[in-house]
Parts: structure tokens; C-alpha cells; sequence
């Protein structure tokens, strides 16, 4: 594709759809920029707010103040039950391609693991997500995080397994962008209602999990050569887009001078 740069085999090239944005290297500038100030702390450490625990008035009158400050009908409401729901917005910032289903039937990710349906995700083809890819979902307070993931991936019809992915906080402070990575049992909608509706304050992106080490005697030899071709791919981009920023540093010096 001219504008997603997305990679697939060629044969599986007509049955891929995406809602492509605009031309390649639109936001580069801003990928650049964040990834120098991007930081991960301790992922097991929420902030203090983060930790705090509301009564059911202190619920009801954050809902009301959350309410008061958007400019969207992305409202949040209480329910009898004393539970809430709400929308949050998860960017997808994925650097790996994702599989989904070679045909033209998509099943779901349930459907998938039943009997004779399960032809429709034998045949994969792989694809990159496009940059900037941003997705709204209704949930509930009591929705965990895991169960975000499992949503995400059901809309775009990943069929990869959902441990390869985590949804992480962002958060801007002091010129700095911090990364947290949410536990399975957290609650993204309770966060969204104590950090309020300020993205900088907070919000939230789906990306790789690194779990660690890969076994990669566990795969075959086309599927190492595939990756290989992979890892190409984004070394070449990250030296791309050192060089950019470097030259950006340059000009600004000899601006100066």
C-alpha cells in the first residue's frame, strides 16, 4: 500500500482492507520527538491517585465533575447497582505486523476455536497497523484490562494470541512522557474517571508485551526468514528516523550560530 506501507503476502494483498489515514511519515516529527522523551517506570507502582478508593458519593460526584469538562457526549453514567460506564480511547501503537484471517468470512476470535469454523483462521496473512490508529470503547468500571485487549483485537479481527499485546498508561509531566503497563486485573475506566478527561494526565496505548526471551527453535524456517525480513524493516526505520532526528539537532546548531 502507498500510504500504510503495509506488508503481506501477495496473493492475500486483495482480501486485506484498511481505512488508511494519509501518506507515510505524516507524524514521523512527532514519533521521533516522543520516543526520546518516552520513559518506562515501575510497572508494578501506580501513582498515589491511582490508588485511592471511592465511596459511592465520591463516585457520583466525580462522574458529575468528569461529565461537567467534556466537550463529546463520551458521558459516563452511574448505574442502581452502584457500577458505571463510560467510553476511554486506546491508541494502537504496534511496530510488529498483526495476523488476521485470509478470508472473506471473518469469525470471531470465540468462533475460531469451534469445530468446522475453525477453517477460517488456518490461512492468515499479516499486515502493519496504520500509525495513529485510535479506537473508542464502552465499558464498564469493573472491566479489566485483559478484557480491553481481548475488545481491541476483536474489532480489528486479530486472531494473534492477546498475551502478545498490553495496554499501558501514558502520561505527560515535566516535558517527560511516562509508560506504565496495566496489570490484567486493572481497570481502565476507574483510572479514566480518577485522572478526569486530560489526555496528558492520562491516557492509554495497546503495544507489544515483552514478556522476555523468544524460543526461536520453536519456529519453522520460513517463519524465521520472515522475521528476519522484519527486523530489517524496523532497524532500517529506526535508523531513519535517528538520522532525522540528528539532522533536526544539526540544523538547529548551526541556526544558532
Amino acid at each position: 500500500s502507498p500510504d500504510c506501507s503495509f506488508t503481506c503476502h501477495y496473493r492475500c494483498r486483495a482480501l486485506v482492507r484498511l481505512d488508511c489515514s494519509g501518506p507515510p511519515g505524516a507524524d514521523d516529527e512527532d514519533d521521533g520527538s516522543e520516543q526520546a522523551l518516552e520513559k518506562d517506570t515501575n510497572v508494578d507502582e501506580p501513582s498515589e491517585w491511582e490508588k485511592a478508593e471511592l465511596d459511592q458519593a465520591q463516585v457520583e460526584q466525580r462522574i458529575k465533575e468528569y461529565n461537567s469538562q467534556i466537550n463529546s457526549n463520551l458521558f459516563m453514567s452511574l448505574n442502581k447497582d452502584g457500577s458505571y460506564t463510560g467510553f476511554i480511547k486506546v491508541q494502537l501503537k504496534l511496530v510488529r505486523p498483526v495476523s488476521v484471517p485470509a478470508t472473506k468470512r471473518v469469525p470471531s476470535l470465540q468462533a475460531g476455536r469451534q469445530g468446522p469454523r475453525t477453517q477460517g483462521v488456518k490461512r492468515r496473512t499479516s499486515f502493519y497497523l496504520p500509525k495513529g490508529t485510535v479506537k473508542h470503547l464502552h465499558i464498564l468500571s469493573h472491566t479489566r484490562a485483559s478484557e480491553v485487549i481481548d475488545a481491541l483485537l476483536r474489532k480489528f479481527t486479530v486472531v494473534d494470541n492477546p498475551r502478545k499485546f498490553a495496554l499501558f498508561e501514558r502520561s505527560e509531566k515535566d516535558e517527560q512522557v511516562y509508560l506504565r503497563k496495566l496489570a490484567d486485573e486493572e481497570q481502565p475506566l476507574r483510572l479514566r474517571l480518577l485522572a478526569g478527561p486530560s489526555e496528558k494526565v492520562l491516557s492509554f496505548v495497546l503495544k507489544e508485551n515483552e514478556t522476555g526471551e523468544v524460543n526461536w527453535d520453536a519456529f519453522t524456517l520460513p517463519e524465521l526468514h520472515n522475521f528476519l525480513r522484519i527486523l530489517q524493516r524496523e532497524e532500517e526505520e529506526h535508523v531513519r528516523r535517528l538520522r532525522h532526528r540528528y539532522a533536526r539537532c544539526r540544523q538547529k546548531m548551526q541556526e544558532a550560530l
